[in-house]
Parts: C-alpha cells; structure tokens; sequence
C-alpha cells in the first residue's frame, strides 16, 4: 500500500489541507474559510465524524469529507499527518490525531521551496499575521519576523473594508485602481477600516479600493519589513492576502524587489507540513529518536532561603525606617546604615501572580492618567498602596520614566523632601566614577539629615566584603553553569535574579548563594550528564514575564531548549575596596551590565562564548518602551550577534500585563528553536541524525 502523507493548516480565518503520496505529487487539497458552529458549546459526544456539532467535530467532519474525496476510508491510512497554524490547540489531538505539530514558519518554509528551491525571501500574510522569512547564509538558518497585536497588516483588514464597501473580497483586485492617491491610516486596522466611510461618498470606488491595498502594503512592511533591509531578490508571496494581486503590486513598489506568487500560495503551509510529514517519517525511521530529558523543576533550599529572606523584608516589623529603592541604587549603603529597605520595582512584581489585585492596580492607575503605555511595573505601584516610607531614593539612569513616577509617588506620600535620585551617567567615562562617589556620599548626609539613619563607616566596610563573598559564590555559580549541561531549569534560576538583589551587603546573600554553588555540585555529581552539546544552549536576555513561567516552560520543555544562563545572573564588577567603599560601589554600579549599551552588548557577547551558547532570547518588557530593551540597543545587539553567527530571538511582551501579549509569541518560539534544530541537526524536528 502506497504511502500516503497528510498536511493541515487551521488558520484564524481559512483550513487548508494538502494530501501527498511517497512521490510528493498533490493528490488533493482544499481551501476553505472557516466559520464558528451554530450550535456554540455542546456536551462532547464523542463521536465527531457523526457529531460536528462543536468547531472542532466540523473540523474533522470537513477533514473526513476531504479524505473520502480522496478515496481514502480514515486518518489511519495516512502514513503520517502533521499539522501547523494558529488554531492548532492542546485539544485539537483530542479531534484530529497527528503524529507532529510544527510551526506556521518551518510549513511555509518547506512549502515555498516545493516551489522555488533556491528562494531566500519568503512573505506569509494570513487573517491573522505577517510573517517574513529570509535565510541568512552566516548562520545557515532563517530568520523570522512576525507582526505584533495590530490586525492592520493581516487579511482582517482588508476583508472589514470589503464589508464596509459592500464589495466581494475576491473582486478587490480587479475593482482596484492603482493610481488612487488617496491615503489610509496605517497604524490601527480599526482607525483604517473606519476611515473608509469618509470617503465613500466622495471618491470613486476604485479609488478608495487603491488606497486600502496600498495601506495595507505599507503596513506589512511597518510590521515586518525591517527583516528585507539588504536583501535584494525575489521575494515569495505567500497566504490568503497573495490572492490579492494589488498588495502584490504595492508591496513590489514599497520594496524594490520582485514579488513571486506561487499557484498554490493558498495552501503552501497545508503543503508544507504534508512535506514535512514526508521526511519526519523517514527520519524516524532512519535514526533512533533519542533526546536528553529537560530538567525538571526541583526544591532548592538556596531559593527557599532567598523567598523567606525578600518576604521578611517586605512584611517585618522592624523599628528600623524604611526605605524606598530603585533597583539599581547600592544596597551596601543602607544595609550597612541598618535600613528595612522596599525594592518598589521587586515589590510590584509580587502583585504579578494574584491577578485579581494586578487588575485593580491598573485600573487605579489608568484613572490617573497611567495607561498601557507606561510601563506595568510603575503602573502596578501607582495602583496600590505602598508601605509608608521615611526616605526615597532612585537612579536617573537607565529609566528615566521610573524614576519620575517615582518622584510622583514621592510627593503623593508627602516626603517630596526626602528623596534623593542619584544621577547616574550612561557609561564609565572622564570622572564619571568620581562624580558617582561624591553623589553617593551626598546621599548618604541627606539620609541622615531627613531620618533618623547614620553610616558607620565600618559596617559599609564589612558590608562591601559580604558583598565580594556573595559575589565569589555567585561566579562559581556561573562557572559550574558554563562548564556543564543544563544543571538548572533557567525558569527557575531567572527569578534569583541576583544582580538586583537588595540583600547585597548582608550574609544572608553569601549563605543563598554558598547554598546554591553546592546544589549545583550535588546534581552534577549525582546526575548523567549528557555531553555538553547534546542539546541547544540559551540565554535569556532582561526579564521574564512575572505573571506565569508558561512561556519558559514551552521553551525549555516542549520545544526542549534550555537556558543555561540568565543576564540577570551575570556579575561583572570587580571585587570591592571596603577601604574606598564609595568608588568601588561607584564602579560596580556603572559596571553591573545594564547601565552602558555598549558595555551590555560586550558581555552578552563574553558570555555567548563562555557558555558555548548557540541562541539568544530578549524578552521585549512594553514592545521597546524600555529603556533596556529599545529599538537602538536590539539593532546594536543583533549586529554584534551576527560577527559572532548568533542568531538573536526578540520576544515582544509584557513582564506584568499579560492582556498585551502578542498571540504570536509561541509560534516565534517554536519558529526560533526549529530553526536551530535544522542548524544543529539537520531537520526541524531536532532529531539527532547519525547518533
């Protein structure tokens, strides 16, 4: 019996499916817009092919329907079935069994090539989102750009201008005339869509035709055009919108380059995945499927201490005054003066998991005047009640906005007269360590001038060497991280976040981190290790999202790429002078990795090659609203990655409101580690051939 291969793609807006046999000649396909069913939510009867009263049972009747076209009884004479889009969700195995999911990007990959094998630029615009690919010969590998949380570039918009028009969306090409210079919106789908209505009684039909395909042109490329800077070639022209051949002409236009619309371009991810399907058989075949289990989350008693540790902090009842700080002011100051001290952007992250609260905190935050285009952790403490503080201190630098909310949370508390915001320079150069020095011994009278605090200038002593015992046991930590396989789910070491600890100064720190350097030891020493490069090697670039670790459980587990080192774990400053306390924090604070862009950029560059890291992931924390994660320092990253053939994953997202988090964001994961199992590998699907 022939074998036969099945691909499927479940759109937000269209199924396709593509039907193979061992040849790799199309035996049948289907393109067909999807609709939600009638009947809404059913009780599940369990028999779907007789059913279709729910989405999924239509999904598979429709699926039935196809192979029955095709002369086929049942999905159990398929070889092999794999599956891609949007829609594809933990239940849908439940309804249409497959043997493998791969992403929209690696289907339209292997689909484009079915066509034009040498093609290096390929465009996918769906219901959904853009996505472009272009393959980048230093790395070997594709890169991807995908569109955010804006309908604008996708086929939503033009079929919500088709309805206001009252025009088929099929005829849109042909109605359209391509010298419209009328002008659309090309920020928000919505603002465009209802732009039309202004101009459908005084402009031709046509015209206003012209000038929402060209919107929407210029909007795939807002959206993703950055990724074709340099290239000059054919580019592939791929989805629902490739039917419209006046996007095509308009994108031709935008670009420079000549636009390739396959014939089959409807179904070239449907497609894909059929071959796909074709070669992962094959390969399973041919090699023994054989992975190295992902770790585990495991009770460590050094995470326990830090959480008892931050908790009593924040929930003590200490006479000692409490102090308001900023993340990067030294904490070897106050500890060593005997402060309770109140990390506002570490306390606001604890509202992350208790969603009812971080809703009200921004609701409350929103009304005065803090919408989503602050950044979450200000809003969050502009939306609760915060201790009340004897003094406040913050850092100019490296975020501005933080540290004029916190001059408004100051005044709103009543002690505008005691804060002090230390002005941090951006880079280490001329006296900038002297000018720090003196700033934070000025800070320090101020402090004892405005409550009732004194340094002693012994405690600051002993308090810079806890904080060169900490920093030993720490980079022990890393050493033990770079020399070894995975010893540490990054999920878990993400949340020590050391850098930005308040404990800095004290012996709990030393001990945490002692504690943690042994645990290492013993699960290296009790374990079999896999060789070094038996898997991928990650580092994450700035901060998680706080709310949940999904997203870094689907990185490190279901797409099994670990991260073997975080950048909020890296310590790069010399050991301190306890006989020159101020200096040596100065240096150390200008040195920590996120106060100069360029010195940042240098140690991810270190580390790349200290851990024998093979990718990159930048959590994007308010879509580069971030003074840390901007669009400059993601430009300057990537160029310096690219020296170095690192291939650079950039996460847009939000590390506290979850509601703002671009659908995307898995299938640029699952795009990203596919893309380093065909470097590593050979394939896509990470299996290990030859071994």
């Amino acid at each position: 019996m022939e074998n036969l291969y099945l691909g499927i793609d479940i759109g937000s807006t269209t199924l396709k499916i593509v039907l193979l046999n061992e040849a790799g000649e199309i035996l049948n396909s289907l393109y067909q817009r999807t609709k939600p069913a009638d009947s809404g939510r059913v009780r599940c009867s369990g028999s779907c092919n007789r059913c279709g009263a729910c989405n999924f049972g239509q999904l598979r009747q429709t699926v039935d329907r196809f192979l029955k076209d095709s002369g086929i009884d049942s999905l159990s004479s398929i070889s092999c079935t794999g599956v891609t889009g949007s829609q594809i969700v933990e239940d849908t195995h439940d309804f249409i069994p497959y043997d493998f999911k791969i992403s929209e990007v690696a289907a339209h990959v292997a689909g484009a090539r079915r066509f034009y094998p040498e093609c290096e630029a390929i465009l996918d615009v769906g219901g959904q989102d853009s996505k472009a690919m272009v393959f980048n010969r230093e790395t070997n590998m594709w890169n991807c750009k995908m569109s955010g949380i804006c309908a604008a570039g996708t086929g939503a918009f033009l079929d919500s201008v088709a309805i206001k028009l009252n025009v088929p969306i099929e005829e849109m090409p042909s109605r359209a005339d391509y010298n419209s210079n009328l002008e659309f919106s090309s920020v928000c789908a919505v603002l465009s869509a209802t732009s039309i209505n202004k101009f459908k009684n005084r402009f031709p039909l046509g015209e206003i035709i012209g000038g929402a395909c060209k919107a929407q042109a210029r909007t795939i490329m807002a959206g993703v055009g950055e990724i074709f800077q340099g290239y000059h070639g054919p580019i592939v022209f791929q989805g629902g919108v490739a039917y419209n051949a006046a996007v095509a002409h308009y994108l031709e236009e935008i670009t420079g380059n000549k636009i390739v619309i396959p014939e089959q371009h409807g179904i070239i991810g449907a497609l894909g995945a059929a071959l796909l399907s074709q070669q992962y058989r094959r390969l399973k075949h041919k090699h023994k499927l054989y992975r190295p289990e992902p770790l585990a989350d495991r009770a460590l008693e050094s995470a326990r201490r830090r959480v008892l540790s931050t908790g009593r902090e924040f929930r003590g009842r200490s006479p000692a005054p409490l102090i308001w700080r900023n993340l990067f002011f030294p904490a070897e100051i106050l500890n060593a003066m005997g402060a309770r001290i109140l990390t506002l952007e570490t306390y606001a992250a604890l509202f992350a998991r208790n969603t009812p609260k971080l809703k009200k905190a921004f609701d409350c935050a929103a009304c005065k005047g803090y919408t989503g285009e602050s950044c979450s952790f200000l809003r969050v403490l502009e939306g609760v009640e915060l201790p009340a503080a004897a003094f406040g201190l913050s850092t100019s630098q490296p975020c501005q906005q933080g540290e004029r909310v916190f001059r408004d949370l100051v005044r709103n508390y009543g002690i505008a007269d005691k804060f002090f915001s230390l002005q941090t320079p951006s880079n280490e150069d001329g006296n900038a360590i002297e000018n720090l020095a003196a700033d934070l011994e000025r800070a320090v009278r101020v402090i004892e001038s405005r409550t009732s605090l004194r340094m002693d200038l012994g405690k600051l002593a002993a308090a810079c060497d806890y904080s060169n015992q900490a920093r030993d046991w720490s980079l022990k930590c890393n050493d033990l991280r770079a020399d070894n396989p995975p010893l540490l789910r990054g999920a878990q070491a993400i949340y020590f976040a050391s850098i930005f600890s308040q404990m800095w100064g004290r012996p709990e720190l030393v001990e945490i981190q002692k504690k943690l350097c042994s645990e290492l030891e013993e699960y290296r020493d009790t374990h079999k290790m896999d060789p070094l490069d038996a898997t991928h090697r990650l580092i994450w670039l700035h901060l998680p999202p706080f709310y949940n670790t999904e997203l870094l459980d689907y990185l490190e587990i279901t797409c099994n790429a670990p991260i073997v080192f975080e950048e909020v774990n890296y310590i790069g400053w010399e050991p301190l002078d306890s006989s020159d306390p101020y200096r040596s924090l100065a240096r150390k604070l200008l040195n920590s990795g996120f106060m100069d862009p360029e010195l940042r950029v240098k140690a991810i560059i270190e580390q790349a090659a200290r851990f024998k890291l093979n990718g990159c992931v930048l959590y994007n924390h308010g879509f580069g609203r971030c003074s840390m994660s901007d669009s400059s320092f993601i430009k300057h990253l990537r160029e310096e990655l690219g020296k170095s053939h690192l291939p650079l994953l950039v996460l847009d997202g939000d590390c506290m409101d979850q509601t703002i988090d671009p659908c995307s964001t898995y299938t640029k994961v699952s795009a990203y580690v596919e893309a380093l199992n065909q470097q590593k590998f050979g394939n896509v699907f990470g299996i290990p051939c030859g071994k």
